[in-house]
């Protein structure tokens, strides 16, 4: 009975984080991504994570003692299993019935029909060393020899085919696993490959991949409105380590309902100037959704040469600074202006996906008197507070942008926060915890590539490492004219070859 009460114990506890767990879920897809929310999920996933593992490990020690689950634990609904995918192949093991009858020992026995209990397995990766085999032939008449020509190589002297190319770059860059890991499990398999050669791998698909890296940029500087934003990259420089950043700049016109398909770039920079962000985005003119970094400043500057850029500022970012108040020191002020921002945040959910026109009107109709309540609230407030109280530090980051902060009320196409920009950084930041450091500034211009076309993809909603194994499978003899045939948003997979090359 002991570990019957425990087994119920733990299946209560796990139905409470779940629940805890998807709330927590519905408060960010609510109000957006932001960093304490984001924290607070990952915690409750390893709470949930850790609870599932005790409870399988207590029911496990049970099955050996069937009469510890009599009682109530026994009566409680087992939870229902998830089918096993109907996409998979399946392997029919038989099992065959006995020839002769246990009771009476005769042998007429009649076929009942079968039961099939199903298991997911999962088989190790099949390797194959494919053989192009090209015959000559000779003419009878004039002697002449010829042969096919040669196949072409996703890259220059590999001897690596697309879908294993694809496969370590995803691995690297999508699912953060570092070359020598993979170097690590490919010699499990039994197929070692030196870490040497998978870097020179990923060098050399960077360089092939390089025109649609150049053409998803120039996708993004086309929009009219972009999310910018920036992390920290530790780089290795003699012995010691610096820091670089990689900026990521999002091209998302789905929230104003555009046509265009979503993109994102990135790029890689020594240091946090914002000269660089400024560079790399050129020519381009419309809004920017940024946080108030100083360096994004000479961006709005009306005597810029290219023409100064309108700012939307991110709500989110100003209500971290009161949420981080409310939480850590209770303080009424920051607990209130929480709570008008959220209000704000609400009434914003119904226009997403609506024209800009529509989104405008909306705003006015229902955002405009929250907005204009909010502002009378912290001024009069700011004014009973000290220059140096943290809550009065919150207030001014807002009242000293206020423009940019309620330039989404007049444009359409604005959104509220700069959610986008800190989802497409996400996946650096889970993969910093697992690399630790770029190699060198060319391993950050190198990462930057990759993410940009790993990401778009998943952006296009389409598999990534599919999308690169096709593409690289085709780039060598693909017009360069029709490039734009392989970008994510217009790629239509080939037929699976019978054995890819």
């Amino acid at each position: 009975m002991i570990l019957a009460e425990r087994a119920a114990r733990l299946a209560s506890e796990i139905a409470v984080e779940r629940l805890k767990l998807e709330v927590a879920r519905l408060r960010r897809e609510r109000f957006g991504t932001s960093s304490e929310r984001s924290a607070r999920i990952d915690q409750l996933e390893l709470v949930l994570e850790d609870l599932e593992e005790t409870l399988a490990e207590t029911r496990a020690q049970a099955t050996a003692e069937p009469e510890a689950l009599s009682g109530a634990a026994s009566s409680r609904r087992k939870p229902a299993r998830r089918p096993l995918p109907e996409h998979l192949p399946r392997e029919r093991v038989v099992h065959p019935g006995p020839t002769t009858c246990a009771c009476c020992g005769g042998a007429r026995l009649r076929h009942l029909g079968e039961d099939v209990t199903e298991t997911l397995e999962r088989i190790p990766a099949r390797w194959v060393v494919i053989q192009h085999v090209r015959e000559r032939v000779s003419c009878s008449d004039c002697e002449t020899i010829a042969q096919a020509p040669a196949p072409f190589h996703p890259i220059p002297r590999g001897r690596a085919g697309p879908n294993l190319l694809a496969e370590v770059m995803m691995a690297k860059f999508g699912l953060h696993l570092p070359l020598h890991r993979q170097s690590q499990r490919f010699a499990h398999e039994g197929v070692p490959i030196d870490v040497s050669t998978l870097a020179g791998w990923v060098g050399a698909v960077t360089t092939a991949l390089s025109p649609l890296v150049t053409r998803i940029e120039a996708h993004v500087r086309g929009a009219e409105r972009l999310h910018l934003d920036d992390t920290p990259v530790p780089v290795l420089a003699k012995g010691k380590t610096r820091t670089g950043r990689l900026w990521t700049v999002v091209r998302d016109d789905r929230p104003f309902g555009g046509p265009e398909p979503p993109a994102v770039a990135y790029f890689y920079s020594p240091d946090r100037s914002g000269a660089h962000a400024e560079t790399w985005l050129g020519d381009f003119h419309g809004l920017v959704q940024a946080d108030a970094f100083s360096g994004f400043g000479r961006l709005y500057e009306p005597g810029r040469k290219l023409g100064p850029l309108r700012e939307a500022a991110c709500w989110a970012h100003a209500r971290r600074k009161f949420f981080e108040l409310a939480e850590l020191r209770k303080a009424p002020i920051a607990i209130e202006a929480v709570a008008r921002i959220d209000a704000i945040f609400a009434t914003e959910r119904a226009t997403n996906g609506l024209a800009a026109d529509e989104r405008r009107a909306h705003r006015r109709t229902r955002s405009a008197a929250l907005v204009a309540e909010l502002e009378a609230w912290l001024r009069q407030n700011r004014a009973k507070l000290s220059a140096k109280a943290p809550v009065a530090q919150a207030i001014d980051y807002m009242l000293k942008r206020w423009s940019a902060f309620i330039l989404f009320l007049d444009d359409g196409r604005a959104c509220l926060s700069n959610n986008a920009a800190e989802r497409a950084l996400r996946p650096i930041a889970v993969g910093r915890r697992n690399w630790t450091f770029a190699g060198s500034d060319a391993g950050g211009h190198r990462a930057a590539a990759l993410y940009t076309l790993i990401e778009t993809a998943k952006l296009n909603g389409i598999n990534a490492q599919a999308w690169l194994a096709d593409v690289l499978s085709r780039l060598p003899d693909h017009p360069a004219q029709h490039i734009d045939d392989l970008l994510p948003w217009n790629w239509t997979q080939h037929q699976p070859r019978p054995i890819a090359a």
